[in-house]
């Protein structure tokens, strides 16, 4: 009828109004957990899920959560929240949850779902074992299933379970569709993380295969020294020994001998060792200084082959870094050898290699000093850049390879042209932050 007013739409109450903002505020809340869990947790995914699972119960203010991935058996757990005294009745569903079961069907699922009552809803009266033990043993009623969507692709869901017979709000299934939603985003984030971390890992690692490859020679030189010192030792030990009377005393020092040149040995296999293992980056305390000698034992017969002498000027009393130890020598490894196959063409020049340490007002500086043919305007440009080499039988992945290790360590790898001749590498690493690394040592 003309002249008739349409009826105004309800405005929210100011108690409405306060109730959203709240809602709001967790659900933000709960992302900044799950995105400090990711940026704490790079290389474990277990803190990731566990922390996108509590802040799902808390959303909700549920008693038992699950968050499950899809797999293609069926459904697979990767955290679970049960009541005490319900987790003291039933251990909770399987590990994997095989398709045909009502929660390994759930993994196909595109939207949310929403049951009142368990105990009327169709697979608990057909007899779903899982289904029965948790309305029976733990005593859940109301359910909520939302699932975690990538690309239209269900990969796992969050289950959420109260053990009263309390609908969910539709208010709360948007708030936990919408945090759902953000988790997988997260969470596929971190995966393609850990795929690209795995697969610099895996060319770190045959870059310092392909540098000891390079070495060969020269590190079975370095063995073949203390081996050949320790069988004259032995012999000479032994001839001391049969003498009437027997030298102890230089019976004694043939068999120090013998001891230290085992260590030497023993040392280097060690340390080609760690550099050829295969194992995931690992963080830990550790001494530049030492890093580098070992390094420096390494490469001391390439350098006696070119020519080429190796100074050493370590600072005293460095702060201790936190990094990957095999990492960081890998840098060292890379930036001294390049200096010495750099230095390997001159002719009637002294070829010097100097590594030396200082500390700076966060950390310590490794600089690799060379006295080459030095570096150009336009390589300088393009050093660190992936594939660019100026060597014919080069690759050009080692620098860019070492850049990327030494940002991962919240550190700065740079190249400058040194004087009057020559090439020098730097790289900056902070020191370890945790208690008591600010001590000297």
């Amino acid at each position: 009828m003309a002249g008739r007013r349409t009826p105004r739409p309800r405005l929210p109450s100011r108690l409405e109004l306060r109730e959203q903002v709240a809602e709001l505020v967790a659900q933000q809340a709960a992302m900044s957990e799950v995105l400090r869990a990711i940026a704490s947790s790079p290389h474990d995914l277990q803190p990731v899920f566990e922390t996108i699972l509590d802040s799902a119960t808390r959303l909700c203010r549920v008693e038992s959560a699950a968050l499950r991935l899809s797999e293609e058996g069926g459904a697979r757990r990767v955290a679970q929240r049960l009541a005490p005294d319900a987790a003291a009745r039933w251990t909770g569903p399987p590990t994997l949850a095989p398709r045909g079961t009502f929660l390994g069907d759930l993994a196909t699922r595109k939207t949310a779902l929403h049951i009142p009552d368990i105990a009327q809803h169709e697979s608990y009266l057909r007899g779903d074992p899982t289904v029965v033990a948790g309305v029976d043993l733990a005593g859940l009623r109301t359910q909520l299933s939302v699932p975690l969507l990538k690309d239209d692709h269900v990969i796992g869901y969050i289950g959420l379970a109260r053990r009263r017979r309390q609908p969910f709000t539709d208010r709360e299934i948007a708030l936990v569709t919408d945090f759902a939603r953000q988790a997988t985003i997260a969470l596929d984030i971190t995966r393609r993380e850990r795929e690209l971390r795995k697969v610099q890992s895996e060319l770190a690692r045959a870059n310092r295969v392909a540098i000891l490859g390079q070495l060969a020679a020269s590190i079975a030189h370095e063995l073949r020294q203390p081996l050949t010192s320790l069988a004259a030792n032995g012999d000479a030990g032994l001839n001391w020994l049969a003498m009437q009377p027997p030298n102890l005393g230089q019976a004694k020092r043939s068999f120090e001998a013998i001891v230290a040149d085992s260590r030497r040995a023993n040392s280097i296999v060690n340390g080609l060792m760690g550099l050829t293992k295969k194992k995931a980056p690992r963080k830990e305390c550790l001494d530049i200084n030492h890093a580098i000698m070992e390094v420096a034992a390494l490469i001391q017969s390439e350098a006696l082959k070119n020519g080429v002498s190796i100074d050493t000027r370590l600072a005293p009393r460095l702060p201790p870094l936190r990094g990957d130890r095999v990492q960081l020598q890998q840098v060292i490894l890379n930036l001294t050898v390049n200096a010495i196959q750099a230095m390997s063409s001159l002719s009637g020049s002294k070829r010097e290699l100097e590594i030396s340490t200082e500390r700076t007002e966060n950390g310590v500086r490794v600089a690799c000093r060379d006295t080459g043919p030095g570096l150009t305007p336009e390589s300088l440009d393009r050093l660190f850049e992936p594939f660019y080499t100026t060597r014919p039988d080069g690759v050009g992945l080692g620098l860019s390879i070492c850049r990327s290790i030494v940002q991962a360590h919240g550190g700065r790898l740079w190249a400058t042209a040194a004087e009057p001749n020559g090439a020098l590498f730097q790289f900056t690493i902070p020191a370890d932050q945790g208690p008591g690394a600010d001590q000297e040592p």
